[in-house]
């Protein structure tokens, strides 16, 4: 069975940094991709980074590329999120995610089939 446990969420001001990391299990073959998504009170879920495991290639969402960058340790079955310059709009619950696939598509809109963690909670405030 796969299993996902977030950690490394809390609280930080404007343009602080936080890193989030990701434990994984059970993950095959199948699972061609990872990554974070997030979702804030009243609005819908949204991708942030997503990464290949077999290559690395990455994609990241319009609000956090520059700012965010995704990493993965499969040998240490670990997937890491380093957020710099955080914004009170970065607000919100983050979830690691498995999925199969095309990694573009799994980015845009998770299937059913993709794995999720509890998430962990990211707030920017003053």
């Amino acid at each position: 069975q796969v299993h996902l446990v977030e950690s490394g969420g809390g609280s930080v001001q404007p343009g602080g940094s936080l890193r989030l990391s990701c434990a994984f299990s059970g993950i095959t073959a199948s699972h061609s991709c990872m990554g974070w998504f997030r979702q804030a009170p009243g609005k819908e879920r949204e991708g942030v980074a997503v990464i290949r495991k077999s290559s690395g290639q990455t994609w990241y969402g319009d609000y956090v590329r520059g700012r965010f960058t995704i990493s993965q340790d499969n040998d240490k079955n670990t997937l890491s999120l380093q957020m710099n310059r955080l914004q009170i709009g970065d607000t919100a619950m983050y979830y690691c995610a498995a999925g199969s696939g095309s990694c573009y598509t799994f980015f845009n809109k998770p299937g059913p089939g993709a794995s999720w963690g509890q998430g962990t909670q990211v707030t920017v405030s003053s």
